[in-house]
């Protein structure tokens, strides 16, 4: 308790001398000033003048930056109009157009052999086809409705078939959906499908090439197909 005691005191005692030390220091300083004001004016005012200019900048350069962000989040508005204009055209296809479509979109960007399977029992692959560098593409298009999610269970399937079944360099899942489950885009990850869901597919409507595509939702792009 002694020992506790005196500790306080000294603190006391040292926050006391602070005080004190620091009254002096500001009198000194302001008679300082006050004797050397001639000489002191025109640094202060240059301070002052510093401080205002560094202000003023920092309040347009924070202008300038909500202003940019602002405006980022126009376009990205606008974009997403943009696609769900184009993708207007999409919804009002049946499921087989809609392969058809996508086929199309693939011999737009350079695929051959591109063939669609437009049956039940194709085992995933809707669309079958070549990207120009030689790799197979198989594709697996679902036409569902934007609020809907793929499931995991729907890529599953996907998956058992697509290279095993197949022979896929390059495994595409393209939906009108917004959406993968969390687990079923977990599992296109891990196996290298790429998914393309309604903002991806929007992008491909409007001119984006299947290339840059294929790494934006996926693992990658797939193997190089070797030489027989």
């Amino acid at each position: 308790m002694a020992a506790r005691r005196r500790r306080r005191r000294l603190r006391k005692q040292t926050r006391r001398q602070l005080v004190v030390w620091g009254a002096v220091a500001v009198v000194i300083t302001v008679l300082w000033v006050v004797a050397n004001w001639t000489t002191v004016w025109p640094v202060l005012l240059t301070v002052l003048a510093v401080v205002a200019l560094g202000g003023a900048g920092w309040a347009l350069l924070r202008a300038h930056r909500q202003a940019v962000g602002r405006d980022r989040a126009w376009r990205a508005q606008e974009e997403a109009r943009a696609r769900e204009l184009s993708m207007a055209q999409v919804d009002a296809l049946t499921w087989q157009e809609f392969e058809t479509y996508v086929a199309e979109l693939c011999r737009r960007d350079g695929c051959r052999e591109v063939v669609v399977s437009g049956k039940s029992g194709d085992l995933g692959a809707d669309v079958v086809g070549y990207l120009a560098d030689g790799r197979k593409l198989v594709i697996q298009c679902k036409k569902y409705a934007a609020h809907r999610s793929v499931s995991s269970q729907d890529m599953q399937k996907f998956v058992g078939t697509a290279r095993l079944e197949h022979g896929a360099d390059v495994a595409l899942f393209v939906t009108t959906c917004r959406a993968f489950t969390k687990e079923a885009l977990g599992l296109a990850l891990r196996q290298d499908i790429v998914a393309l869901h309604r903002d991806l597919l929007g992008s491909w409507v409007k001119g984006a090439h299947l290339e840059s595509l294929i790494p934006l939702n996926g693992s990658g792009g797939g193997i190089r197909r070797r030489p027989r």
